[in-house]
């Protein structure tokens, strides 16, 4: 009887912790960071051109990882379209489709009387809306928020609030944020509560001269919410002078997307850059913002310009700002735990939608900088091709950099800013890899992230840790 007795008892136990565990798995808040492209040769990479060799990224000490399978309903090789919406609603769908069923068919968006991609050609009976986990959390009465280094209407923010067969139709993108308004996405309830990134163009009317890509139809988005009761804001001191309780909406760029981090940091910065947020303080004032909720948050930080920028082949500009992001993930944490200091009622998880070509070659030489010639380890003498050339430590598997014949790499320009990668295969521009990409999670539900899963299945994740 004892052995029995003792059976039961630790069955009883087991059965008591899972429900503990299972308990303190629902998450009040989640934050979902997306590193758009950043697969793995590129994390490495940044984490080398930042800390070395034997230091850590921020997202590299979260103690919960997972490989994540990319693949469309359609390609091999996604887009960001399916792959982001594919974590906010755990159904495939097909390249260039923005949370919709896997029926849906992509169809291009066609150009007004201006040039402007503003017709939107998707029909009603071409598929159908699939719930986000955005719009959930805002039905059970959260706080939401959506905040890009792109324009907020680019493809992986739009997955989290919109609904529509093919991601360039942007401007019908914008009129789905707007309450009340013609084509507002009704399942957002009064509205998105936190909105942040560049291309003020698809929110305001177009004008001859001043705003050559503006809609077409009249509308000014940002005076219809500004009516709404949002505060409506063009830059950072704007951005850090509002206040909470009101919804808010920030776009920090005229058109297109907010500046690379290595121009927006720069002295004198590029273009819009020197009046734009970093991704990290954009990320604590919508934790500020949202925070106000007593049932807690939503909220999806896009590292959006590192893939920009590995489809230019730039790797330098890729890293700085897969650095940024980094930087972002880790002011969340430290914000975080200012309220929840075991990140108990907090979710944290980050990943990447897909990988790129990005590849980490040659027997270089431990400590030899990461966007230098490769250099021996044994001797520290460049590392030569087959035909004596020397050779960068990255490259690219495709794109325009091809020469018809190698000729040596020079150190000096391998190193400066707007060096642009050698490539394999000559293409217009470098494309998407189609392989796995890597996941870090940390807090309330994060231990269910592990080995290797499908990328819808991270939704179910989120739901789970918010007990839906």
């Amino acid at each position: 009887m004892k052995p029995m007795k003792r059976t039961l008892s630790a069955a009883a136990l087991a059965l008591s912790f899972t429900a503990a565990a299972h308990a303190a798995g629902e998450a009040r808040n989640i934050i979902f960071f997306l590193g758009d492209g950043m697969g793995p040769s590129t994390i490495t990479a940044a984490r080398i051109f930042k800390y070395g060799e034997d230091g850590s990224l921020t997202m590299d000490t979260l103690p919960r990882t997972a490989r994540i399978k990319t693949y469309s309903q359609d390609a091999q090789t996604t887009d960001s379209a399916p792959s982001m919406a594919a974590y906010m609603t755990g159904v495939k769908m097909k390249n260039e489709v923005v949370s919709m069923s896997s029926d849906t068919n992509a169809i291009n968006p066609g150009k007004d009387a201006n040039g402007n991609l503003t017709v939107n050609n998707c029909t009603a009976g071409n598929g159908a809306a699939v719930p986000t986990i955005l719009e959930l959390a805002k039905a059970k009465g959260k706080a939401v928020g959506a905040i890009t280094t792109t324009e907020l209407t680019h493809a992986t923010p739009a997955a989290t609030y919109a609904h529509i067969c093919n991601r360039n139709a942007q401007y019908a993108i914008a009129a789905q944020l707007v309450p009340g308004g013609a084509g507002f996405n009704a399942a957002l309830g009064d509205g998105v509560d936190v909105l942040m990134g560049g291309g003020r163009n698809h929110f305001t009317p177009y004008v001859a001269g001043s705003n050559p890509a503006g809609r077409a139809d009249g509308r000014n988005l940002l005076a219809e919410l500004g009516a709404k009761g949002y505060t409506v804001a063009a830059n950072k001191a704007e951005m850090h002078a509002a206040a909470a309780g009101k919804k808010f909406i920030g776009l920090y760029s005229s058109k297109s997307h907010l500046e690379y981090e290595l121009d927006r940091a720069a002295t004198p910065p590029v273009g819009e850059g020197a009046s734009q947020p970093s991704l990290a303080e954009m990320t604590v004032k919508a934790m500020d913002l949202l925070g106000q909720n007593a049932n807690g948050y939503f909220l999806m930080v896009e590292g959006g310009r590192i893939d920009h920028a590995l489809h230019g082949t730039n790797a330098k500009r890729a890293l700085v700002d897969t650095i940024a992001f980094d930087d972002a993930v880790k002011a969340a944490l430290a914000k975080a735990k200012q309220t929840d200091p075991t990140l108990a009622h907090t979710l944290i998880v980050v990943t990447a939608d897909h990988d790129h070509t990005l590849a980490f070659n040659g027997y270089g030489k431990r400590g030899n900088p990461i966007l230098d010639i490769s250099r021996s380890y044994r001797d520290n003498s460049p590392n030569k091709d087959a035909d004596g050339n020397t050779y960068t430590t990255l490259v690219f598997g495709n794109g325009p950099n091809r020469p018809n014949v190698r000729t040596s790499v020079d150190s000096a320009a391998a190193l400066a800013d707007n060096y642009l990668q050698e490539t394999g295969v000559r293409l217009n521009s470098e494309t998407h890899g189609g392989g796995d990409v890597k996941l870090f999670a940390s807090g309330a539900g994060a231990q269910g992230f592990k080995g290797t899963l499908d990328n819808t299945r991270v939704f179910g994740l989120l739901k789970s840790a918010f007990g839906f």
